[in-house]
């Protein structure tokens, strides 16, 4: 795995809680231009070239997680979610709670299978039902180490599977923060081009809408994950999307009410991977949105296309993808731009 990409992956970044990954992008953003930026509501913005055109491309920085809620009288963490997760994937999970006096280190527990009764065997559990165990003994033992509203990720965990398939934390979408980093290094046209790494895009797309409504540009792609149909129990025309087999091309998100791609920018993105022979696959999403639908709908519509790396298991500790879909959105997203600002 490409040390960069292990090294975004890792990092911390719940949503309104980025500035690990922050310090991250920005770092990486200064090695290529000077004009790097950090927005009121903590987009980083990284801006290079010139002419009249200005093309914009964001992904999000910012992971699902949870939020310390309460400590209790023994020592134990109640928590919120940040971010749609399921609460079947919590139970026994390994967590880190980003506190002001360090890392601090944790395991999801609940009931014991054994001492469940079976009337409660008929419910399903809920992560209210669940608690952090941190070691402590005391509520004051726990709150010399961690304070309400602390931040917690899922253990950071990143490395290759099999082949070209590699499994991390978070690669939604700090996959896509990576494309950012290789697009940004090559492209090279008649344009301002503006390299957005968006916040709070798992709690209402926040970041995408501060930062296009800045840039306000001619043309936008937002790059993040889609969910790859190619495991058990998922139905071909649930989802027929496969990792290995290319970069995914959004037409439509939330059955229409995210963003419906314009046949402009369809037939852009379709006709540059059929010129270039980069591996393609059309995406239509039933639920869930990107940050492509809020730029869309930005000031006046601004045209936007929507690429995606298909992986498995998103919203939960670990996901899965392949670094050829990867290369494949970076090739596409940057010569789809050479082809827009050439018309």
């Amino acid at each position: 795995m490409d040390p960069l990409l292990k090294k975004i992956i890792n990092a911390a970044g719940v949503s309104g809680y980025e500035s690990e990954i922050t310090k991250i992008m920005y770092d990486e953003f200064r090695k290529i231009t000077k004009e790097v930026e950090i927005d009121n509501f903590g987009n980083v913005i990284a801006r290079k070239g010139k002419g009249a055109k200005k093309i914009m491309i964001a992904a999000h920085m910012d992971e699902i997680g949870l939020l310390v809620k309460y400590i209790t009288k023994d020592g134990y963490l109640n928590f919120i979610k940040i971010g749609g997760i399921d609460d079947r994937v919590l139970v026994g999970q390994r967590v880190i709670v980003k506190s002001k006096k360090g890392d601090v280190h944790g395991v999801i527990g609940m009931k014991p299978p054994h001492l469940v009764k079976e009337e409660e065997r008929k419910n399903p559990i809920k992560y209210t039902d669940m608690f952090i165990d941190i070691g402590a003994k005391t509520r004051e033992e726990a709150e010399n180490k961690v304070s309400i509203a602390d931040s917690i990720i899922f253990e950071p965990n990143a490395g290759p599977l099999s082949g070209n398939l590699f499994y991390g934390k978070a690669i939604d979408d700090r996959v896509g923060c990576f494309a950012l980093i290789k697009i940004l290094e090559r492209l090279k046209v008649n344009a301002q081009i503006y390299v957005v790494s968006t916040v709070q895009e798992e709690v209402g797309l926040k970041g995408a809408r501060t930062s296009s409504f800045k840039i306000n540009p001619d043309f936008a792609i937002a790059i993040d994950t889609t969910s790859a149909g190619d495991t058990p129990m998922i139905k071909e025309s649930e989802s027929n999307l496969k990792l290995g087999c290319g970069a995914c091309i959004t037409m439509v998100e939330a059955a229409g009410r995210g963003i419906i791609v314009s046949e402009k920018i369809k037939n852009l993105f379709i006709d540059t991977a059929k010129a270039n022979k980069i591996k393609y696959q059309l995406d239509v999403v039933e639920g869930g949105m990107t940050d492509g639908a809020m730029i869309n709908m930005n000031r006046e519509g601004i045209l936007t296309g929507v690429l995606s790396v298909p992986s498995r298991y998103a919203h939960s500790p670990t996901g899965v993808f392949c670094a050829d879909d990867l290369n494949a959105v970076i090739e596409l997203a940057v010569k789809a731009v050479e082809n827009f600002v050439k018309r």
